[in-house]
């Protein structure tokens, strides 16, 4: 029972990966034309602030114009009174309206000249933004179009899929089926995976003992304690272990042979009594050694005597002048501190006399 579940949630997360893939794509295929439709937009917009400018433009020379003429106009009535004045002082007033009226009409001009080359230098940007507008607008509708065509499609495979995900999901529990898509949308379409040597391959950590021990078991839908994923056993779990032990114990015993530490019982046997000659023939040879010793010792022994003979010994007259030296110059001391005594006793003498003289 446990082994069918696990095989229709296998199939059924192939159908509901593929499913809440294409829905990504449906909602993400409107954001690809926000770019180009923010585009047309902001280039429609500076289009019209663009063609604003333009009217006011436009405006403004008229007025410049009209201006201008204004100022024509007075000019030539101020020339025409010319003829008609008398005195000296109209002549100067006239000639000053006329002057006046020049250089407004000169200023209009300059204007104009200035609005109409900004003008002429709208109505060229106009038309590049315009012929702009209009390719974006049509790459704007083919990306539509587009967009449409990959929709259509799209829904039609999410159709089918439907019908794949009805056909596995009865008999499933509903509360089971509501933790297996919100895993699969969470988890990037991987909601059930295998358990392998106790580790979780959903998230890649080792497993609790017991938790593992439930899984193998097989008595029920398990979900990984670290990432939520539901877990199932593969079958070739303790058979991949047996195999695995099996020829680390092999390395093992390899190892130990190679390097001398393993032990027969038969091949220590047959080494004793080789053990016991080596022992029987150890004493002859100590024996040999001590009589070389022995020989060793007694010819320095017979050299330390032949040494002492040799040395001279010192005589017992030589001694005694010995101790006469060393009695000569005791009596020598002796009698060189008796004359120092007299000495110290006549200076005594010869101070007290001299202070008996100076008394009398």
């Amino acid at each position: 029972m446990i082994d069918e579940t696990i095989d229709r949630l296998k199939a059924l997360q192939e159908v509901l990966s593929q499913k809440f893939s294409i829905e990504r794509e449906i909602a993400e295929l409107p954001k690809a034309l926000s770019t180009k439709t923010e585009l047309v937009n902001r280039l429609k917009k500076s289009y019209i602030d663009k063609n604003a400018q333009y009217e006011e433009t436009k405006r403004r020379i008229q007025e410049w114009r009209n201006q201008m003429d204004d100022a024509e106009r007075d000019r030539e009535k101020y020339e025409q009174q010319m003829d008609l004045i008398k005195t000296q002082r109209e002549y100067e007033a006239l000639d000053k309206e006329i002057r006046d009226a020049s250089e407004r009409e000169q200023q209009f001009r300059r204007e104009l000249q200035r609005e109409e080359k900004a003008l002429d230098e709208m109505a060229e940007a106009l038309e590049r933004e315009e012929g702009l507008i209009k390719e974006q607008e049509q790459e704007l509708e083919d990306e539509q179009a587009k967009i449409r065509s990959e929709t259509e499609t799209r829904k039609a495979r999410l159709g089918e899929l439907a019908v794949e995900e009805k056909s596995l999901a009865p008999g499933l529990d509903e509360e089971l089926l509501f933790k297996f898509e919100r895993i699969l949308r969470s988890k990037e379409g991987q909601g059930i995976v295998p358990l392998r040597r106790s580790v979780c391959t959903g998230c890649q950590m080792i497993l609790p003992a017991q938790f593992v021990n439930d899984v193998r078991a097989g008595d029920g839908i398990r979900f990984c304690p670290y990432c939520s994923k539901i877990v199932f056993y593969v079958g070739d779990d303790d058979e991949s272990d047996g195999a695995f032990l099996e020829d680390d114990a092999e390395g093992l015993a390899d190892l130990v042979d190679d390097e001398g530490f393993g032990f027969d019982d038969d091949d220590d046997a047959d080494d004793e009594p080789d053990d016991d000659e080596d022992v029987e023939d150890e004493p002859v040879e100590d024996t040999d050694d001590d009589d070389d010793d022995d020989e060793e010792e007694e010819e320095e022994e017979e050299a330390v005597v032949d040494h002492a003979e040799d040395v001279p010994v010192a005589d017992d007259d030589a001694d005694d002048d010995d101790d006469d030296a060393i009695a000569a110059d005791d009596d020598d001391d002796e009698v060189i501190e008796d004359d120092l005594d007299e000495e110290d006793e006549d200076e005594e003498d010869e101070e007290e006399f001299d202070d008996d003289e100076d008394e009398e």
